[in-house]
């Protein structure tokens, strides 16, 4: 325990600087009112009314003066040196966070159980400091989290915050780059002041640097008028202090830092051990993690019984925990907009809608509009049910939304890491199945397939010179050579034969693509009908209105697909 002498002599070392101008502003003051005093005393003893105003007013003005000059030179003083050398500039935008004023505890982290082992790990380091350093093992110093946003990065490192009960410094990358030259590093120095003689105190402390990428990406190359020496002494500092170099004895500072960038595109040095001894990569959940953040953010609302978490998980892949929260949210909403009392599957689908797609546009379509989306739509539909081998279809839509006057919601009920050449293939009859559609039926194409073409195109080609999935057999990484310096240099990095066979798979590929789905679509014309009428009448088409509509024609997925 430390004792109250030394949480005092901590506290006069924290605050020096405030302590002094207080000072100051005190014995000034005291100076004042001894002043006052003094001069009405002369002013009580004099005889005539002149003398008596002449002489008071004599030393009090005089006094009065010194006093301004003094007051004056001590406020200008101290916010010099408050701002430029006391780290009055590097403290600005630093808060420190109480551990009891965060208030995530650790049963409020769900949806990453996997994550959750390695942060409660790091959490029984901290607070087994003593016991860690008697088996002879090293005091982690850094916890880099790593992972796209909104998974729950800042979520955990409160809940580590709470968990730990110490004393909690958050600060943004972007609060260390200031406009003044130095005011990084010098931010930098304060930050890590703090912490110290909060670890002197409370036996440890924990620097929280959000989007730690703004001043931890590699060091740049000093051009003009000393661009970049900033940024490098910024960070040239922030490895000082993740180093210990400044600390004179050990303390229990953790520093936890979060960012959506590569660990590969950051300073290597930030990277080594020593520094930032653990990396904690922090992914979007999974299936059983989705279904227990759906239980989780339901829980807290009004919610119709018929609600499946089951589905909603399957039918979320990829949502992080924030898009999950988000469409929880929506869906509150969506339910007291249309005057119900709990939270139903048509909310939930509303909201998921708002979340993957955006809101509704205020675009009105005419009926010829209207009619040739619809085709084109269920031409998307029909080919993805038909050739996707791990996709469903779970909407339909002719209602405009942001630039798209109306969309096919496909997606797998699981997440699909390792795709092989036959799901790319689907994509692209996919995406083909509106521009086929719009020929068969009206002999014709609008500007609406530009982003269809775009997507097809773009796949096949990655498939040729990316993956080596062309028909000629041509096995190589060919975009690295076309877009390598060395290509922009050397025109023999791939010969124009080789170029032109490579253009000519990726046309063989789209060219394929197209004329399956366009037999497909001949043959099932009498289901594109049937489909683009429905789609037509009713502007929406949900899951269970296009299964129904498949199944009448003798249409299943496949057995190996998982549908919702």
């Amino acid at each position: 325990m430390v004792s109250t002498k030394d949480k005092f002599k901590k506290f006069i070392k924290f605050h020096w600087i405030k302590i002094l101008v207080i000072s100051l502003i005190a014995v000034i003051f005291v100076l004042a009112v001894i002043l006052m005093v003094v001069g009405v005393q002369n002013f009580l003893s004099l005889e005539s009314f002149y003398k008596k105003m002449t002489l008071a007013n004599l030393p009090l003005q005089f006094f009065m003066g010194i006093i301004t000059a003094f007051v004056f030179a001590g406020v200008y003083m101290g916010f010099s040196f408050y701002f430029f050398y006391g780290g009055g500039f590097a403290k600005m935008g630093q808060k420190r966070i109480k551990s009891s004023e965060v208030n995530i505890h650790w049963k409020d982290v769900v949806g990453m159980e996997n994550i959750k082992k390695e942060v409660f790990e790091v959490i029984k380091l901290i607070k087994d400091r003593a016991v860690l350093k008697q088996a002879g093992g090293e005091v982690i110093r850094g916890v880099l989290m790593v992972g796209p946003p909104g998974c729950g990065k800042t979520y955990l490192a409160k809940a580590i915050a709470t968990e730990t009960g110490l004393p909690f410094l958050a600060s943004v990358g972007s609060e260390f780059m200031g406009v003044f030259v130095g005011v990084g590093s010098s931010r930098i120095r304060s930050l890590f002041k703090q912490a110290r003689i909060l670890a002197d105190i409370h036996g440890g402390c924990i620097i929280f640097i959000d989007e730690i990428d703004t001043i931890a990406r590699p060091r740049v190359s000093v051009g003009g008028w000393g661009a970049g020496m900033d940024y490098n002494a910024t960070v040239n500092q922030l490895l000082t202090e993740l180093d210990g170099l400044r600390q004179s004895k050990d303390t229990n500072i953790v520093v936890i830092a979060a960012t959506n960038v590569p660990e590969d595109e950051l300073d290597q040095a930030l990277m080594r051990a020593g520094r930032f001894d653990r990396k904690i990569y922090v992914t979007r959940p999974n299936l059983e993690d989705r279904k227990k953040l759906f239980e989780y953010y339901l829980n807290k609302v009004s919610v119709s019984q018929e609600v499946n978490t089951d589905i909603l998980a399957r039918r979320t892949v990829w949502f992080s925990a924030a898009d999950i929260a988000n469409m929880v949210k929506e869906a509150a909403l969506v339910s007291v907009r249309n005057q119900h009392k709990e939270i139903t599957n048509k909310d939930l689908s509303e909201a998921y809608d708002r979340v993957m797609f955006g809101l509704k546009s205020n675009i009105t379509l005419t009926d010829k509009e209207k009619k040739w989306t619809a085709y084109h739509e269920a031409g998307h539909a029909i080919i993805a049910y038909l050739t996707h081998p791990t996709d469903d279809v779970v909407k339909a839509s002719i209602i405009p939304r942001k630039s798209a006057l109306g969309f096919v919601g496909h997606r797998s009920a699981y997440e699909v890491y390792a795709p092989d050449k036959n799901w790319y293939l689907a994509n692209i009859k996919t995406s083909l199945g509106g521009y086929a559609a719009e020929k068969i039926v009206f002999n014709s194409t609008t500007a609406g397939v530009d982003s269809d073409l775009a997507s097809a195109t773009a796949l096949a080609h990655d498939m040729v010179w990316r993956w080596g999935m062309g028909p000629s057999g041509l096995i190589g990484n060919f975009q690295i050579l076309a877009s390598s310096k060395g290509w922009q240099e050397n025109s023999h990095a791939i010969s124009e034969r080789t170029r032109e066979k490579l253009d000519g798979d990726v046309q063989k590929i789209v060219n394929d693509c197209y004329k399956e789905v366009e037999n497909i679509l001949t043959q099932e014309r009498g289901l594109l009908e049937v489909f683009a009428r429905s789609l037509f009448e009713k502007e929406e088409l949900e899951y269970d209105e296009i299964e129904q509509i498949f199944k009448e024609y003798g249409k299943e997925k496949p057995a190996d697909s998982t549908s919702f």
